[in-house]
């Protein structure tokens, strides 16, 4: 039996994946190099926020996420130490900067 996707299935699913693969890369370059002005975490736990690693400071925060900097070179393990699920870079100039 041959299933049929319809165009419309196929780019969703293309796109998912795209940026399903995209985030990992992010969140893998920041967890080899550490190299970002700051981190983003993504629905950080109220235990997390509890107990941040010193040298780290809140720059923004809204309900599903919180933008953080640190002044270790450590920075990024802590936070995973810390209980962060997930470290993205944050407060990057783009192509343009």
């Amino acid at each position: 039996m041959i299933i049929r996707r319809a165009p419309w299935q196929i780019w969703l699913a293309t796109g998912a994946g795209v940026a399903v693969a995209w985030v990992a890369v992010l969140a893998m370059v920041l967890r080899v190099t550490g190299d970002a002005p700051a981190a983003l975490i993504m629905f950080p736990s109220n235990t997390f926020l509890q107990n941040l690693p010193s040298g780290v400071a809140i720059l923004d925060a809204s309900s599903f996420s919180v933008s953080l900097i640190g002044i270790t070179p450590s920075f990024v393990a802590d936070l995973y130490a810390s209980g962060a699920w997930l470290v993205l870079p944050a407060g990057l100039a783009g192509c343009g900067g």
